[in-house]
């Protein structure tokens, strides 16, 4: 009788992690959209820190975004307990932020390219004057990137418990936990190893044989290149992820795109559905900034002074 007891304990266990591994794959891939933005935020971070400080700078962060999560993470599990019915409001607004946050970055690199770039000379000048203090000017960085962090991981975190909204408590508590270290531990370990991409391949370019030098030369060139093209990625994820978020939350949206997926065969089918989300996460940007700017504009005339 024990021995079955143990064999019918072990089955159970490996049903609920074969059960939790599902979910946490649903998760990951929903949480996907939001880890190539942060990747390339947070790189963007220790932009302008001396090299011998990088590491020790994104150390500091990530350990920000670990206390971030130890507050999240169980806000949300105690949502998900005491008020499950706010999970897919908080869902749909979360998935609006990404919308709005994705569409603000295009509208931001269009409209002030000259703001960027007296902010980067700004930063420069400070960086070469001896009297400016270095570590006051690395503290404020840390902290605007944590508080970037604290939004960022609010998203993983509310998108990784959308998934499991019907599990058990514990299977929540598993993927969310789960997602949460995987997430800082993915993001900021990859941070890292961009940040020192181009230092690995200028010490890779003076030393070794000509295929070692040649690949250094190739890393020095690729690192700039791996940043911009993380910040492609990551905002097009936004718009694919937060839409599709706001359209499943939506059944008339999502029945439209189920149908126009049928519509289209079985190849573009499997398209349309993503490119659709992305459209719709485009649009639900767009119209979140209308809205923030007129509300900005609109508060501004009321602080006015008579």
């Amino acid at each position: 009788m024990a021995g079955s007891s143990l064999l019918a304990l072990i089955d159970d266990i490996a049903t609920i992690l074969d059960d939790v591994a599902a979910m946490s794959k649903v998760a990951a891939k929903k949480t996907a959209g939001v880890l190539g933005d942060d990747l390339a935020l947070n790189a963007q971070q220790v932009a302008g820190v001396r090299a011998e400080r990088e590491l020790p700078v994104v150390w500091a962060v990530g350990v920000g975004s670990l206390k971030n999560k130890a507050i999240l993470v169980p806000a949300a599990l105690a949502i998900s307990a005491f008020a499950p019915w706010a999970i897919t409001p908080l869902l749909m607004i979360g998935g609006l932020y990404l919308c709005f946050e994705g569409f603000e970055k295009i509208a931001h690199s269009l409209l002030h390219k000259d703001e960027d770039a007296h902010h980067k000379n700004e930063l420069h000048a400070a960086l070469a004057n001896p009297e400016v203090d270095l570590m006051a000017l690395e503290k404020d960085k840390i902290k605007g990137a944590v508080r970037t962090d604290f939004i960022l991981s609010a998203e993983i975190i509310v998108i990784a418990l959308g998934t499991v909204a019907d599990a058990p408590f514990s299977q929540q508590v598993t993927v969310v936990v789960g997602i949460a270290l995987l997430m800082t531990v993915g993001v900021y370990g990859l941070v890292a190893a961009i940040v020192k991409m181009d230092d690995a391949g200028l010490y890779l370019s003076q030393r070794g044989g000509g295929a070692v030098r040649a690949l250094g030369r190739v890393l020095l060139s690729a690192a700039p290149k791996l940043m911009k093209l993380l910040g492609v990625v990551g905002t097009v994820a936004m718009f694919m992820v937060g839409g599709g978020i706001l359209t499943h939350g939506l059944p008339f949206a999502h029945d439209l795109i189920h149908h126009a997926a049928e519509a289209s065969g079985p190849v573009l089918g499997a398209i349309v559905p993503t490119v659709l989300d992305a459209v719709a996460g485009v649009i639900a940007g767009a119209l979140a900034l209308v809205a923030v700017s007129v509300g900005g504009k609109i508060v501004s005339l009321f602080k006015k002074p008579s």
